[in-house]
C-alpha cells in the first residue's frame, strides 16, 4: 500500500517520498489522513529550522492539525473501530510522570508532539497513533473541521487560563486563525462582548462577518474597559498595550509568543491586580472543541481559506507570506 509522505529533507525544501505504512503497536490505530492544517509553527520550521529550543537537525515531516479515518487497529484497541472518522490530538504523553498523573499531560517532559523535532508529523497518507489520541467525529462534521479542533483547542485553553467567566468583556488581539477561534470560544463561554484587534483589513473583515466588534490594532485607547485579554498576535507591544485596557482584577492569557523580550510596566499596572497566564498548548480540550463545533457555536470552517494536495505542501507552508488575504491552508494527502 502506497504511503506518500511530504518530507522536509533540508531547510525550505519538500520532497514527496513513498514510505512504508507503519506497523501497529498495542493500543495504536492506523489512520488514513484526510486533512492537515498548516500552522505558523510548520512555516517557521520550514523557513527557519527552529522554534526556541526545538531545532530541526534532520529530515522531518511537518503538520499536527489533523483528521482522518481509522483503517486498521492494533491489539487491545477498544476506543475506536475501523471506519471511524477521527480528529487527532497531536501530543502523546508518557502518562506516568508527576505532570501526567496530575492531569497536566501537556507539560509532560516526554511528550511526543507531531511535527515537533525530532518527531515526524501528519503530512503523510497513513499514520499510526495511540487510540487515546483519537476522537470519533459526529456525523456531519467534516475532516477540515476535525483538523481545526487543534487550533480551536488553543483558544479554549487560552480562555481557561484567563479564568474567563460568563459576562466578561473580552479583547482579542490578533485575528489570525487562533485569534478568531479564541474569540468564538469566548462568546460561546458567555462573554458579554468580544472585540478583535488586528492590523489586517482582510482579517478584521472576516472577524466582523462572524459578528465581532473589530478595531485596528494600536487604535484603541488605554482606558480600562475589558475584563479579559487574549493576546494571540505575538506582536512585541500587544501584551503591554492590552493590559492597560483591563479593569481592576483583569486577567490575560498570552498565546502569541514574541521573538524578543517583552517589557511590562508592572510598577504602574500592579495597582489593578492584573493576572497574566502563559499558554502552552492545551489539555482535556478535544471533547469541548468537538461539542462547540458540532453544536454550531463555533464555526471552525470559517478560517479555512485555501486547499492543497500533498504535492503542493511547499506552497501551502508559504501561503501566509505569499497571499495576505488568507487565513488557513489545509493539505489533503489523499488528493
Amino acid at each position: 500500500m502506497s504511503n506518500r509522505t511530504a518530507v522536509m529533507p533540508e531547510l525550505s525544501r519538500i520532497e514527496i517520498e513513498d514510505r512504508p505504512v507503519p506497523a501497529l503497536a498495542a493500543r495504536q490505530a492506523l489512520v488514513r489522513v484526510e486533512s492537515v492544517g498548516v500552522c505558523g509553527s510548520d512555516t517557521t520550521y520550514f523557513t527557519a529550522g527552529y522554534i526556541g529550543d526545538w531545532v530541526v537537525d534532520g529530515p522531518i515531516v511537518l503538520g499536527h492539525e489533523v483528521a482522518g479515518t481509522v483503517v486498521e487497529i492494533g491489539a487491545d484497541v477498544t476506543q475506536v473501530a475501523v471506519g471511524d472518522r477521527v480528529a487527532i490530538e497531536p501530543g502523546t504523553p508518557c502518562r506516568d510522570c508527576e505532570d501526567c498523573l496530575a492531569g497536566d499531560y501537556h507539560l509532560c517532559a516526554e511528550l511526543v508532539f507531531l511535527a515537533t523535532p525530532p518527531h515526524d508529523g501528519a503530512l503523510t497518507q497513513f499514520m499510526a497513533i495511540d487510540e487515546r489520541n483519537l476522537f470519533p467525529m459526529p456525523e456531519g462534521m467534516s475532516f477540515d473541521e476535525g483538523a481545526m479542533l487543534e487550533p480551536l483547542s488553543v483558544g479554549i485553553w487560552a480562555c481557561r487560563r484567563a479564568g474567563m467567566r460568563p459576562g466578561d468583556s473580552v479583547l482579542v488581539t490578533g485575528a489570525g486563525p487562533v485569534g478568531v477561534l479564541a474569540a468564538q470560544v469566548a462568546r460561546a463561554f458567555g462573554a458579554s462582548s468580544v472585540r478583535v484587534a488586528d492590523v489586517s483589513p482582510y482579517r478584521l473583515e472576516l472577524a466582523a462577518s462572524l459578528g465581532f466588534e473589530v478595531e485596528q490594532a494600536g487604535g484603541g485607547s488605554h482606558e480600562p474597559e475589558f475584563d479579559v485579554l487574549l493576546e494571540c498576535s505575538g506582536a512585541p507591544t500587544a501584551l503591554a498595550d492590552g493590559l492597560w485596557r483591563l479593569r481592576n482584577g483583569g486577567r490575560a492569557a498570552m498565546v502569541g509568543m514574541p521573538k524578543q523580550a517583552v517589557e511590562l510596566p508592572l510598577s504602574r499596572l500592579n495597582v489593578r491586580e492584573l493576572s497574566v497566564s502563559l499558554v502552552n498548548r492545551y489539555a482535556h480540550t478535544w471533547p469541548t472543541a468537538m461539542a462547540l463545533v458540532a453544536s454550531g457555536r463555533v464555526d471552525a470552517a470559517s478560517i479555512v481559506t485555501h486547499h492543497f494536495p500533498l504535492d503542493g505542501t511547499a506552497d501551502a507552508l508559504l501561503l501566509a507570506r505569499t497571499e495576505p488575504n488568507s487565513m488557513k491552508a489545509v493539505i489533503h494527502p489523499q488528493r
